[in-house]
């Protein structure tokens, strides 16, 4: 797990079920961003237990929790639930700890584990606010974390060496891209971002609006 930013740090696993001709695709990109007495884990992803690098990534983790008084387990993605359930049941009886993620992220768990729906009209956790992306409407929501200046995407913002790039990942009719779903990323250029995360790429540390920007004025990325 490495610092990336004040406040802001980020580790990789090897993705459990998706591979793609490039090699991030391999390993997804998960947070710990600790602010006072709140831990927030974003799409979090253990390893294997035959990993070498498994009780390293719990032992950080055990102490990052013991350090908090509240644990916010936030999905972007349904495809994301990842580790969040074993997560939560490892930590319960620690501290306040809750799920966060669209309603569609509980058909992935057992019936017993709770989840927190995200309602982007609401706030999510103590002070993350969600946005809807989309049209029509992604199961996908970008998180915005106000004290840490970051926003975090799932699928739809991806890094490409050093650059952002807008994952259009399903080829549809000519203009949708341009005409139905750029415009739905467009407000997120309103936010006082400095720092975007994504999953599957690098980070954008520090420039991270202007970053953004260019990718929503750049040509949609596909893998294919």
């Amino acid at each position: 797990m490495d610092q990336i930013a004040p406040g802001i740090l980020r580790w990789t696993a090897p993705h459990p079920e998706w591979r793609t001709r490039i090699e991030w695709g391999h390993e997804v990109a998960c947070y710990a961003l600790p602010h006072r007495d709140d831990l927030v884990l974003v799409d979090p992803l253990l390893y294997a237990d035959d990993d070498p690098r498994a009780a390293d990534l719990l032992a950080t983790l055990d102490r990052r929790v013991d350090e908090a008084r509240h644990l916010e387990i936030m999905i972007t993605i349904p495809y994301h639930a990842r580790s969040a359930e074993p997560l939560f049941w490892r930590y319960r009886s620690r501290l306040q700890t809750r799920i966060w993620g669209h309603p569609v992220v509980a058909k992935r768990f057992a019936q017993e584990t709770p989840l927190n729906v995200i309602d982007p009209a609401g706030p999510v956790g103590r002070d993350t606010q969600a946005f809807v992306i989309g049209n029509p409407r992604r199961n996908e929501m970008p998180l915005y974390f106000p004290q840490h200046r970051a926003l975090a995407f799932g699928d739809a913002i991806i890094g490409i060496d050093d650059t952002l790039r807008v994952w259009e990942w399903e080829r549809r009719k000519p203009g949708w891209y341009e005409d139905r779903f750029l415009p739905t990323l467009r407000p997120l250029l309103d936010l006082d971002v400095e720092h975007v995360l994504v999953t599957h790429g690098p980070a954008a540390v520090g420039n991270g609006r202007a970053a953004l920007a260019a990718a929503l004025a750049a040509p949609g990325w596909n893998a294919s």
